[in-house]
C-alpha cells in the first residue's frame, strides 16, 4: 500500500504548496481514495498535478469530518470527477449529490473500512494488512485511544498517520511501528524524541509505502 500527503501545513517535496488542512491520496488492493481535501481546491489540485496524481483515476473520497481545513477543496475536486463521498453523520451533504453517510463501522473495500463516526465528529480510515491494520486520521477529535480502539476490532495496528492536534497519551504509540503525525499535530517534537525509530516525517508530497 502506498499513501501519498497531498496538503499539508508543511511541504515535504520542494515545489509544492504547503497551507492549513490535510489531504492524501491511499492506494491499496487495487482501489485509489482520496483522504480529506484540504482547505483550498486551488492547492489541492496543483499539488495533485506537481505529484502526477491524475484526479481523473480516483475512486472515491473519504471524509474524515465536517470542518473546511479538511473539506475545502471538495467542490473543486467534485467538478473534475463526480465520484462517491464517504461522510460522517456531522458532514451537511447538501451540495454533495453523491454522499455516502457512515455512522457505524463500514468496509468500504476489501481491507479497507471506516471505524464509523466516532463521538459524533469524525470517522478515520482502516487499511488491513498482513502485518496489522494502517490507520489515517484526520485531526483525531474524537481521540487517538478511542479512533486505535475502533481500529482493533479489525486487528492489530501497526501505523498511525494524520493529524493527532493536541494528543500527549504517547504510551499508546509503544507498540506501532510507524507514526507520521501531520497537519494540527502539536507534540510532533516529542512524539519523536520519543520514538526515533519509528517516527516519519509528514508534508505534502511525502511518500510512505507500509
Amino acid at each position: 500500500m502506498r499513501i501519498t500527503i497531498v496538503y499539508d501545513n508543511e511541504a515535504w517535496k520542494e515545489g509544492l504548496k504547503a497551507d492549513w488542512g490535510f489531504s492524501c491520496l491511499l492506494e491499496a488492493y487495487g482501489a485509489r481514495i482520496l483522504f480529506d481535501t484540504g482547505t483550498k481546491g486551488s492547492i489541492l489540485l496543483e499539488n495533485m498535478k506537481k505529484l502526477s496524481i491524475d484526479p481523473t483515476t480516483i475512486d472515491e473520497v473519504f471524509i474524515s469530518h465536517a470542518h473546511g481545513d479538511h473539506t475545502g477543496g471538495l467542490s473543486d475536486f467534485l467538478k473534475v470527477n463526480s465520484v462517491i463521498v464517504y461522510v460522517p453523520p456531522s458532514f451537511r451533504k447538501s451540495n454533495v449529490p453523491n454522499a455516502v453517510t457512515v455512522r457505524e463501522p463500514l468496509e468500504i473495500h476489501e481491507n479497507i473500512l471506516s471505524t464509523g463516526e466516532l463521538k459524533g465528529v469524525e470517522q478515520s480510515l482502516v487499511v488491513q494488512t498482513e502485518k496489522g491494520s494502517v490507520v489515517i486520521v484526520g485531526c483525531s477529535h474524537s481521540g487517538v485511544g478511542n479512533i486505535l480502539k475502533a481500529a482493533l476490532l479489525y486487528g492489530s495496528v501497526r501505523a498511525l498517520i494524520g493529524g493527532l492536534h493536541g494528543f500527549n497519551d504517547f504510551d499508546l504509540l509503544q507498540d506501532l511501528e510507524c507514526v507520521c503525525p501531520a497537519h494540527c499535530t502539536r507534540h510532533k517534537s516529542k512524539i519523536k524524541s520519543l520514538y526515533p525509530e519509528k517516527y516519519v516525517e509528514g508534508g505534502a508530497g511525502r511518500i510512505i509505502e507500509l
